[in-house]
């Protein structure tokens, strides 16, 4: 079973915790990997750019000249695709570009994404993560001290006001808990700082 150091706030070693093979010793799939972030952008994608068509444009009700005998060539509307200010061909309309993935794809990319960040080094297991207020420079003393202090997503077990306020003006750092986590946010931090309650969580529902 791999195995990582446990370290306390201040950057300390108080230990070693095994961690769950299931889930932290796979070898990484990259194709379901690929698949699931793209999907995830697809599904942040808001989808509302929007052009009028003909139809939608105002104006043109009326035939600009007659058909014939002026010289020029016929034309039916002022809104026409031709036309300064006429209605665009095929127009983009708002659409949804979401899509779903079956449940054992996206699990299986959590597990190799996971893993590849056991297999490099780049988690760091925490006793607890505590704040008594909301503090932004003892945070960013915090993640110094256990050496995340590049692109970090921090991991709680339970949605903690204090941390998330604590975290959310340090460039780089992102903070989630458990239930949340996903694929495209392990992958874009370069160091995963969890605590002990939070890999339990983790390890409970995964594994």
């Amino acid at each position: 079973m791999p195995k990582t150091t446990v370290l306390d706030m201040t950057g300390k070693q108080i230990g070693e915790i095994e961690l769950s093979e299931a889930i932290f010793g796979i070898e990484p799939n990259e194709a379901v990997v690929h698949a699931v972030v793209k999907n995830h952008l697809a599904n942040c994608r808001q989808g509302t750019q929007s052009a009028l068509t003909r139809a939608e444009v105002s104006g043109g009700g009326i035939k600009p000249w007659r058909q014939k005998g002026t010289g020029r060539a016929r034309q039916g509307s002022i809104r026409a695709p031709q036309w300064y200010h006429g209605g665009i061909v095929f127009a983009p309309k708002p659409r949804d570009y979401s899509y779903s993935l079956n449940k054992k794809v996206k699990r299986l990319a959590l597990k190799s994404a996971l893993s590849a960040k056991m297999a490099s080094g780049d988690i760091i297991v925490i006793d607890a993560i505590k704040m008594d207020t909301i503090k932004t420079k003892t945070f960013k003393e915090f993640l110094n001290a256990v050496g995340a202090d590049t692109k970090a997503l921090v991991v709680t077990a339970e949605h903690n006001d204090t941390i998330v306020k604590s975290a959310r003006n340090i460039p780089g750092v992102t903070t989630t808990f458990a239930a949340l986590i996903n694929v495209y946010d392990i992958l874009n931090a370069k160091k995963f700082v969890v605590d002990q309650a939070a890999l339990a969580k983790i390890e409970e529902v995964f594994a």
